[in-house]
């Protein structure tokens, strides 16, 4: 039996019928990189005229799975979830995607379900752990600009355009052996404090975290401030990247399921 990752889905308010929607593209990695079944997660675990969570609503949805993955998205973080105060009034916002991510993560972590998150998912997880963030990247002082063109083509936006620095004797290194990679670049927000417990997997030549995991532990979890589901058949770090939370999230199948995995496996 394959193992069951939820993927949030983003909440679109621009019609009369609000809709929970994810990009194909994750669900191709989930499905086809990761050999997942992929269950999308509204964003909304409780019930309508509720709050976006219930925490018994949200405990009985992880029991049903075995990885949780976090994927980018156009809108950010609301600042107030890590102490700070909104620095741009236009940054598009996502408050359900908020609220239903970072209680998931807290709770994943808890119990030791596999997590990976991509460009906002990788911020998801930094600010439900306690990190923060910059919200302007490129106006930081000392920091590059790391955002697409929005003039390009998707090929090009998504195309390689830094380096990252792998670091020795981490996940990636250990999964790949490389040292460098050379990685697409579409977000403007990005980790400013990292929160404690994770430990940092690769960096951006302006010294911007590029990826970390949870330090100390045996549990997955990683997050990704780039894009590797883009084109990941072709490129071996982002191949190397689901297929580890894929089997990841079928050795938390089998422990979760005990003796009756054991069972259909000698079946």
């Amino acid at each position: 039996m394959k193992p069951v990752i939820g993927i949030v889905a983003d909440l679109h308010r621009g019609s009369k019928h609000p809709s929970h929607s994810v990009q194909e593209k994750y669900l191709d990695a989930a499905t086809a990189g990761a050999d997942a079944i992929a269950l999308i997660l509204p964003a909304r675990i409780a019930r309508p005229g509720a709050a976006w969570t219930d925490p018994a609503d949200l405990a009985d949805t992880l029991a049903l799975l075995d990885g949780v993955f976090l994927t980018g998205a156009v809108s950010n973080i609301a600042p107030e979830r890590y102490g700070a105060a909104l620095e741009d009034a236009a940054s598009p916002a996502d408050p359900a995607r908020d609220d239903v991510s970072l209680s998931l993560i807290t709770q994943a972590v808890a119990r030791g379900v596999p997590v990976l998150g991509i460009c906002r998912g990788f911020q998801e997880i930094n600010v439900a752990l306690g990190g923060s963030l910059h919200q302007r990247v490129h106006a930081t002082p000392g920091l590059g600009d790391h955002r697409e063109n929005p003039d390009l083509s998707l090929e090009r936006q998504y195309a390689p355009s830094h380096d990252i620095a792998l670091t020795p004797g981490g996940l990636l290194h250990g999964l790949t052996g490389l040292e460098t990679a050379r990685v697409n670049s579409l977000h403007g927000q990005g980790a400013d404090r990292l929160a404690p417990g994770l430990a940092v997997e690769a960096v951006a030549p302006d010294g911007l975290v590029e990826a970390f995991r949870l330090d100390r532990t045996e549990n997955f979890l990683l997050g990704i401030q780039w894009h590797p589901e883009w084109g990941f058949r072709d490129d071996p770090l982002s191949t190397a990247i689901f297929r580890a939370f894929g089997l990841a999230a079928r050795a938390y199948q089998r422990a979760r399921t005990g003796h009756t995995a054991r069972h259909f496996a000698h079946a």
